[in-house]
């Protein structure tokens, strides 16, 4: 099992779309797990409604800080993934082990919208990109990759459709 933690500063979107898809795809390969720099303290209640559309269950997600994956008692990561641009640019932790790190920008879907169909299509937009994303994860073997060649693969995935200009840099 190799656990992948996904970051975005408030851990109430895109970073609970990609630990839910990580958990559901991972296929028993992987388990998702979702923290932020500055946690806005509960889940965006949009992405969780669309989530449990889906059929999550969305009682498991929570908005918490990184610093809870820093601790020593904490799970060990293997992988580190940026979903928005700010947390990407921000001095992380030492995270334990030494995962490997990538940055998956996609656009923020919370606040966008001014209807309740404009906001669900944003995360709906949002949960495809990181759904495309998590697809090719869960297919690269990695298993059989060094760290070099697991961080390239990641960045690679990370510059796919919808990419912000800084994962397209990276």
């Amino acid at each position: 099992m190799m656990n992948v933690l996904i970051l975005c500063t408030a851990n109430s979107a895109r970073s609970i779309l990609g630990e839910a898809l990580i958990n559901r795809l991972g296929e028993g390969r992987f388990v998702g797990f979702s923290a932020g720099s500055h946690p806005r303290g509960e889940p965006n209640p949009d992405g969780l409604a669309m989530l449990k559309d889906k059929g999550y269950d969305t009682s498991v997600f929570s908005s918490k800080s990184w610093d809870v994956f820093a601790e020593p008692d904490a799970p060990k990561m293997d992988m580190v993934i940026t979903v928005c641009d700010s947390a990407a640019g921000e001095a992380c932790p030492y995270w334990p082990g030494t995962p490997v790190k990538a940055h998956w920008g996609i656009p923020d879907p919370a606040h966008r919208g001014e209807t309740p169909e404009e906001r669900r299509a944003a995360f709906e937009e949002a949960y495809r990109l990181l759904e495309m994303r998590v697809k090719a994860l869960v297919a690269l073997p990695v298993e059989r990759l060094s760290k070099a060649e697991l961080t390239a693969a990641l960045t690679d995935i990370g510059k796919r459709e919808g990419a912000t200009a800084k994962a397209l840099e990276a």
